[in-house]
């Protein structure tokens, strides 16, 4: 194995939750009266941190969203997930070699802790991530694309930034890979590949990464 940590994404990484949360999303804002679309959504806001939303609508509106926003979105997205959640495809078989192999991995989130567990839980993949292995940018004082959330995952693991790589499915995060010195795989699934232009490599399979990571 080239990399010493191997950081992994969480939402459109290892759990599918990128349409049911950017379709929720999409639906809220309308519903507040600022009109966006589920491609909007991906496209504005897809690997972001929750301030991003608010920032980008008070900074083209001159508004702000309501106070219980992100309250209001993360019951709606819980139980959307407790309905109809899945793993990403092949994100099984990757955790359980790498666990198999001793290769230390963790996942760096824009998501919330609550909502990284809750995901988790509903997925089964909490089995493979403790507390020690599991950060959000709840953690952190800027989500990505500023690089703080990864260096912070690779300091709490122990692991040198240029030994790492970033496992990332959005142009923001992998932005944030490349500021912190670290390579990323830019998962290309539901994201085009050139949208994830600057990453170290490119893959559309999950199934297929640790054998990639070789």
């Amino acid at each position: 194995m080239r990399y010493e940590l191997i950081i992994f994404d969480n939402d459109g990484v290892l759990v599918d939750s990128e349409p049911i949360s950017n379709a929720l999303l999409a639906s809220y804002l309308t519903e507040l009266g600022h009109p966006t679309s589920y491609e909007e959504s991906l496209r504005d806001y897809m690997g972001a941190a929750m301030h991003r939303v608010h920032d980008l609508v008070e900074e083209r509106t001159g508004e702000r969203l309501p106070a219980d926003f992100d309250d209001v979105f993360h019951a709606r997205v819980f139980a959307a997930f407790e309905r109809e959640l899945e793993p990403v495809p092949g994100a099984v078989q990757v955790l359980e070699k790498l666990a198999a192999d001793g290769v230390p991995y963790c996942v760096a989130s824009s998501g919330s802790h609550e909502r990284i567990r809750v995901g988790h839980r509903k997925t089964g993949l909490d089995r493979w991530f403790d507390e020690g292995r599991v950060f959000s940018s709840q953690d952190v004082g800027r989500g990505k694309p500023a690089p703080d959330l990864f260096l912070y995952a690779a300091e709490r693991m122990g692991v040198a930034p240029e030994k790492c790589v970033v496992v990332e499915d959005s142009p923001l995060g992998v932005r944030a890979a490349v500021a912190a010195g670290m390579d990323v795989y830019g998962f290309t699934a539901m994201t085009p590949a050139d949208r994830l232009a600057g990453a170290t490599r490119l893959f559309s399979d999950m199934a297929q990464l640790a054998d990639l990571l070789v």
